[in-house]
């Protein structure tokens, strides 16, 4: 991987990490376009560029993070993000896996977008329209469904709002505390990562350090900028036409991979 392609991950990580089709996938999906080899460092740069795009969430909520008044609000966060973290380290391996399959990454954006198109029907009486409404038991619940996220492709924001939706969050109040909840998700997830590569490897180079630096700056200026655009464009229409573009494009990348454009 060079500079330009840690620049190009980039922007797709900070377009993407909060729509949700799936910012693992588009990733994924891009670094085998720009033939990017598949490496223990493009592993686990895969996974550590998206805390860059989550401290864009930092900071446009800023307010809500450093209020340490409301602990309630830590509490939430940490027990939501309990289910991830088991589940997480249980089933690595299999996670590792799975993310070097192109067609699981098809399929899940494929069945995420069929479910994603027929969304606002299900949840049509939402009663909570706010953080401060979420409950302990909401938050681990919307926690368990954020695991769904752990095939690649099928999209941890996709998978947490729709919780949210389920525990009657409205669609805006859903997405943020999709946002809050992805903030310790991800410091964990890169963390792991970050020590798995270094164990196995020895340590960081210059110029994966570089890389690194270079890919979470890229997704954390292009995330600010992504999340205000989606909080309003959910507002206005809703999922179906995430759901339309996601199936769109799994069809698309099951007939590449079929002709063999894209690897398995």
């Amino acid at each position: 991987m060079d500079v330009v392609q840690s620049i190009i991950i980039g922007i797709v990580e900070g377009i993407t990490e909060f729509i949700p089709i799936s910012s693992t996938g588009h990733m994924i999906i891009a670094e085998k376009l720009l033939g990017i080899p598949e490496n223990e460092f493009t592993e686990m740069f895969t996974v550590a560029i998206q805390l860059g795009a989550i401290l864009a969430v930092v900071v446009l909520y800023w307010k809500k993070f450093f209020d340490f008044k409301n602990l309630r609000f830590y509490f939430k966060l940490i027990i939501g993000v309990v289910p991830a973290i088991i589940l997480g380290l249980l089933f690595s391996k299999k996670i590792d896996e799975m993310m070097q399959s192109t067609t699981v990454v098809a399929l899940a954006i494929l069945l995420g977008g069929i479910v994603l198109i027929f969304i606002d029907k299900l949840f049509k009486h939402p009663q909570i329209d706010s953080e401060k409404q979420v409950s302990l038991k909401n938050s681990f619940t919307i926690g368990i469904w954020q695991c769904l996220a752990m095939i690649p492709g099928m999209s941890r924001s996709a998978a947490s709002i729709i919780g949210g939706m389920q525990q009657k969050l409205t669609r805006s109040a859903a997405a943020e505390f999709s946002f809050f909840l992805a903030v310790p998700t991800m410091i964990a997830a890169t963390g792991y990562k970050l020590f798995k590569h270094y164990q196995t490897t020895g340590g960081f180079t210059a110029p994966e350090i570089k890389l690194l630096l270079i890919g979470n700056a890229v997704a954390f200026v292009v995330a600010l900028l992504a999340i205000k655009f989606f909080i309003e464009f959910l507002k206005k229409h809703g999922f179906r036409v995430w759901g339309i573009y996601r199936t769109i494009v799994g069809i698309i990348l099951l007939i590449l991979i079929y002709t063999g454009y894209i690897q398995k």
